[in-house]
């Protein structure tokens, strides 16, 4: 059965997810990209989006991600379309990936951008990468180069991040510096070592 060992990764935009979960690799735990198997997905499917979207969201065989986010989050039909039509395929290749996993008999990560507002995934246990979202704000606006509108658009169309920090089993705070949060993620790690025996080789 998949997700038994799997822990959520979840957070929200520009809270630092991605270096987290690069740090929790570092330091031996097991992560399943849910961002790079729906990319993988999209890009699979690029006849398809020149299709319904149009061709100019597609160049050499793979979709301009930047470019359909725009017109995806100023579209909710378009949006609703999109994710009706991809995440089926998302969520059978994370099982799939899930149940070689569990194998090892020992928790993994599985990270998942939209863990809280899909309720797709039967995963007991999850952890939050926590910034507050003045900071989060500031974050996505200085690394996308988008107005304070558009980014508040952006980070207002997934769940609030205090709700998610209210529903998870960890927290990873990241309101500081880098080594504050390799402190943080070595401070989950451990408290995983301590909760589970070592895992199947």
């Amino acid at each position: 059965m998949a997700y038994r060992y799997a822990i959520a990764l979840t957070g929200g935009i520009a809270t630092g997810k991605s270096t987290v979960a690069s740090l929790m690799g570092l330091n031996g735990l097991r992560i399943i990209d849910a961002d790079a198997i729906s990319h993988r997905i999209l890009d699979e499917n690029a006849a398809w989006v020149a299709e319904r979207f149009g061709s100019e969201f597609v160049r050499g065989g793979k979709v301009v991600r930047t470019e359909l986010g725009k017109m995806i989050f100023a579209d909710p039909e378009a949006k609703k379309e999109l994710e009706s039509f991809l995440h089926p395929k998302i969520r059978a290749a994370i099982e799939e990936e899930s149940e070689k996993q569990d194998r090892f008999e020992y928790p993994y990560l599985i990270d998942i951008p939209l863990f809280f507002e899909t309720g797709s995934y039967p995963i007991e246990n999850s952890v939050v990468v926590y910034t507050p979202k003045e900071i989060q704000l500031e974050r996505f606006m200085k690394r996308n180069g988008f107005t304070r509108e558009e980014s508040l658009r952006r980070i207002e169309s997934q769940m609030d991040i205090d709700e998610k920090r209210s529903r998870a089993t960890w927290v990873i705070d990241n309101s500081s510096n880098l080594k504050h949060l390799q402190q943080e993620c070595e401070q989950f790690v451990d408290t995983i070592k301590a909760l589970y025996p070592t895992p199947k080789l």
